[in-house]
């Protein structure tokens, strides 16, 4: 028999819940904290998803200040990069270890710490190391998060929670831009840190009041070759992925890179397979639905990683829209997100997860194709329509893939869940930016554009990036008709 076997996560046989601290002083895991408790983590995750948009707008300002080149700031962005890589792989660990409640709150003050020393940087070196703090908290504000929620609610609820709990990371993209322009052009810039501490007063003092600290009664060692593997592994792929094509590293050296992240990662999967406890549980894979949250939800994910990258790009630079034109249409994507929510539950009752994932996926690749009709003359109504449109159906194929990931994986493996989920989807939405500009490039190269975009190069990109999205639906047509029905609700 397995190891996985043996642990509970597959069978009949279900594994005891974590406990919760006797002392910890918030309510037991109950259903009225339902909507509560996703609330609370999104007040963290918003606060980390406005931060990385909000600080993209404001570095030629930020440049300015410090008396360095622009480019040079992009360490800036890739320095948070690589503090997440390094440091998500232990979240699940570390929640297990100390509680839930006590990671959560202690990763949002690390995150607000880290923003204390971005606004007060006077230099280069000082700024990067504050932006690496700030990744520290982020790593593991995201898995906790959804830990915290996974284990602090009923297995019914998880839908309608993670439908809400994905909120924050449609918004903070969309008004981050805004945001930052405003705080750059009327205030200062070392505002758009200093902004995250009443915020993160806020989710500490929620997360006091209404999470509980549950967490493991024993905790096995640390796998520190395989923190250390997964770690190399991902800040190499990750990085690799993210400088590829933007001049950020030698490209020798970037090729290079990403193939120490993928050496790295074949030596952990070795070593994940044979270890008692590792720290990412690979045998999670094992499971149907887990697998297929994974595998089709990274390959749906570059879709919409590219998504951020490619559409203001277009309006921009080959529309020739303004910035606060360009965020005006983006924006209503993120109006269709927010219409769905009330619904995932019901359709995911009515339709089940197999039904919802796969032909929830062809039509939000659709949508997404539909871009490549756009021209600078399409009526802006019509653009509307159809990012609202699309919106709608992929925040429910979001919301699909995050909770029937965890339909079978057992309590005891929940935090392993969260921290191999988390790795994924980082990876997945850096190799969706790093596609999308790599089609764009080789396009332009060959309409011979020049150096300027035009409205032609972007169809190749969002074909390409479209079809390898379109492609997640092999993983999920192998789902059984009455997959995830515990937490669809749907009859068997």
């Amino acid at each position: 028999m397995s190891q996985l076997e043996a642990s509970g996560a597959v069978g009949d046989e279900r594994p005891t819940a974590p406990s919760a601290d006797a002392d910890a002083g918030a309510p037991a895991p109950t259903a009225k904290f339902a909507m509560i408790t996703p609330l609370v983590v999104a007040t963290a995750l918003f606060m980390e998803n406005l931060d990385s948009t909000v600080l993209s707008t404001s570095l030629p300002a930020i440049a300015s200040d410090l008396h360095e080149d622009p480019v040079a700031l992009k360490l800036a962005l890739t320095a948070y990069l690589l503090s997440l890589a390094i440091f998500i792989p232990a979240s699940g660990w570390t929640a297990d270890r100390f509680g839930a409640r006590k990671v959560f709150r202690a990763a949002i003050l690390v995150f607000a710490i880290g923003s204390i020393l971005c606004g007060l940087s006077s230099t280069l070196p000082e700024f990067v190391a504050a932006r690496m703090i700030q990744g520290m908290g982020g790593a593991m504000m995201t898995p906790v998060g959804r830990l915290v929620l996974l284990r602090s609610i009923p297995r019914s609820e998880i839908v309608r929670a993670l439908a809400w709990l994905t909120v924050p990371a449609l918004i903070g993209p969309v008004i981050g831009p805004p945001v930052g322009g405003f705080i750059t052009t009327y205030l200062h810039w070392r505002w758009i840190f200093w902004i995250n501490i009443p915020i993160s007063v806020l989710g500490v003092s929620l997360a006091t009041m209404f999470i509980p600290n549950v967490r493991e009664e024993e905790t096995p060692p640390l796998d520190v070759v395989g923190f250390v593997l997964v770690g190399v592994s991902m800040a190499s792929l990750i990085f690799g992925f993210s400088a590829a094509g933007r001049g950020v590293i030698a490209g020798s050296l970037d090729a290079a890179l990403i193939a120490l992240g993928f050496v790295c990662l074949a030596a952990y999967v070795r070593h994940a397979l044979r270890a008692e406890h590792p720290i990412l549980d690979l045998r999670l894979l094992k499971l149907p639905t887990f697998r297929a949250s994974v595998g089709g939800g990274f390959l749906f994910r570059i879709g919409i990683g590219a998504t951020p990258f490619l559409l203001p790009l277009m309006f921009q630079m080959a529309f020739g829209l303004t910035p606060f034109q360009s965020g005006s249409l983006t924006f209503v994507s993120t109006l269709g997100a927010m219409l769905m929510k009330p619904t995932a539950g019901p359709i995911l009752k009515h339709l089940g997860f197999r039904n919802v994932l796969v032909f929830n996926a062809l039509l939000s690749t659709l949508f997404f194709l539909a871009n490549c009709l756009f021209q600078a003359s399409t009526p802006h109504i019509v653009i509307i329509c159809v990012l609202l449109a699309g919106g709608f159906f992929r925040s429910l194929e979001f919301t699909a893939i995050n909770a029937v990931a965890y339909a079978e994986v057992p309590d005891k493996l929940m935090s392993h869940g969260t921290s191999l989920s988390a790795v994924g989807q980082q990876l997945s939405l850096s190799v969706g930016v790093t596609l999308g500009a790599a089609a764009l490039e080789f396009a332009r190269s060959h309409n011979g554009s020049g150096s300027a975009l035009t409205t032609a190069d972007f169809t190749p990109a969002f074909l390409v990036v479209g079809l390898v999205s379109a492609a997640s639906v092999l993983f999920f047509m192998r789902l059984s008709p009455d997959a995830g029905a515990e937490i669809s609700g749907r009859r068997r």
